[in-house]
């Protein structure tokens, strides 16, 4: 009988434990899998990106609004160098953050981004931009950052986006060290339940 009970017990056991290491592997496999379903949809606000500009260029012009927000714990100031521009669509535009770093030390940040309505996600596209990559800022440095895009023109053939007459493209900066430790955390709590 009790030879049964240690038995079943280590089944459960080791049932709990897979259980866990596979919410734990779909918690970090999530993340990719939504950017890259965000990607390709345009679902909340996520962008596209092109190597260059389309041919077409629509009459159709479209106010696009910068917008930026800072973590706290990354002590930089980051402004839209323009508060808005009118581009046409399909027209390539360019637009410029400017950085500075408020602190006495050497800081890296990142910067994610979206764009309002979520639904002009998938027509707004990026030729070139600083979003995703590290910005490495010495004490009291500034950095001017450009972003080229372009509306792409089959925003005219999408009935559910002829309201649309502003975008508005929002950046997110974070403290790169502040991902890492999370991220860090994230991966010490595997190791200790794998371990």
């Amino acid at each position: 009988m009790d030879y049964k009970k240690r038995s079943r017990n280590r089944f459960v056991a080791v049932i709990s434990f897979v259980a866990a290491g596979g919410m734990l592997g779909a918690a970090f496999a999530a993340v990719p899998l939504y950017e890259v379903f965000c990607q390709v949809t345009g679902y909340g606000g996520t962008t596209q990106t092109a190597a260059a500009p389309p041919s077409n260029v629509l009459n159709r012009q479209i106010e696009i609004r910068f917008n930026s927000d800072v973590d706290k714990a990354l002590r930089w100031q980051v402004d839209p160098m323009q508060d808005s521009i009118r581009v046409k669509v399909g027209e390539s535009a360019l637009a410029m953050y400017r950085a500075k770093n408020l602190s006495p030390n050497i800081i890296t940040g990142t910067a994610a981004f979206n764009v309002t309505p979520a639904k002009a996600g998938p027509y707004f596209t990026k030729i070139e931009c600083f979003c995703f990559t590290e910005q490495k800022l010495g004490a009291g440095a500034t950095v001017d950052m450009p972003v080229s895009f372009f509306v792409d023109p089959a925003i005219g053939e999408d009935p559910n986006l002829n309201d649309v007459t502003t975008i508005t493209l929002s950046y997110a900066f974070f403290h790169t060290e502040t991902l890492s430790t999370h991220t860090a955390r994230v991966g010490n709590v595997s190791n200790d339940i794998n371990g």
